[in-house]
C-alpha cells in the first residue's frame, strides 16, 4: 500500500463534502499539474491518503481512501488528463496544521513542506505514521 496527500480548498471542496459523497467517493477531478497526474497514475485501489485543506486553513483534516484507480478526468474535455476516485475514511481527532508539520523535525523532507503548491503528494510510511499519531488517529 502506498500513501499520499490530496489538497483542496475548503471553500471549492471541502472535508465535509468529501464524507457527504459517501462510500460511492468522488472523482479528485480537476488536476492539471503533470506531476501530480504522474502521482495519481501510480495509485492502487486501496492506497490511503491525507485530506488537506488549502489556502487559509492549511491543514490535515481527514484520511481517504482510492476507490477508484487512475481514469480519464471527465471535467476534461481534451482527454489528456486523468484522475482517481477517493472515498473518505475518518477524521483526525485533531487536525494536524501545517505549521505543525514544519515544526516536526522528522517530517522536514515530507513533500508537503518542500514542494507545498502539488495539489497531489506522495506520503512515506514514517511520515504516514507520524501525522496519524500527531492527528490522534491509528496508523
Amino acid at each position: 500500500m502506498a500513501y499520499w496527500l490530496f489538497k483542496s480548498e475548503p471553500g471549492t471542496w471541502s472535508w465535509d463534502d468529501q464524507v457527504a459523497a459517501g462510500k460511492s467517493g468522488t472523482e479528485w477531478d480537476g488536476v492539471r499539474n503533470h506531476l501530480a497526474k504522474n502521482q495519481m497514475q501510480a495509485m492502487k485501489k486501496g492506497d490511503l491518503g491525507f485530506f488537506y485543506h488549502s489556502v487559509n486553513e492549511k491543514q490535515i483534516v481527514g484520511i481517504v481512501k482510492v476507490i477508484k484507480e487512475v481514469h480519464p478526468d471527465s471535467t476534461d474535455s481534451t482527454g489528456k488528463w486523468f484522475c482517481v476516485d477517493i472515498a473518505a475514511v475518518k477524521p483526525l481527532k485533531e487536525p494536524v496544521t501545517l505549521d505543525a508539520v514544519k515544526a516536526t523535525p522528522e517530517l522536514g523532507e515530507m513533500a508537503l513542506v518542500k514542494n507545498s503548491r502539488l495539489s497531489v503528494q506522495p506520503v512515506t510510511e514514517d511520515e504516514w505514521s507520524r501525522v496519524c499519531e500527531m492527528g490522534g488517529v491509528k496508523a
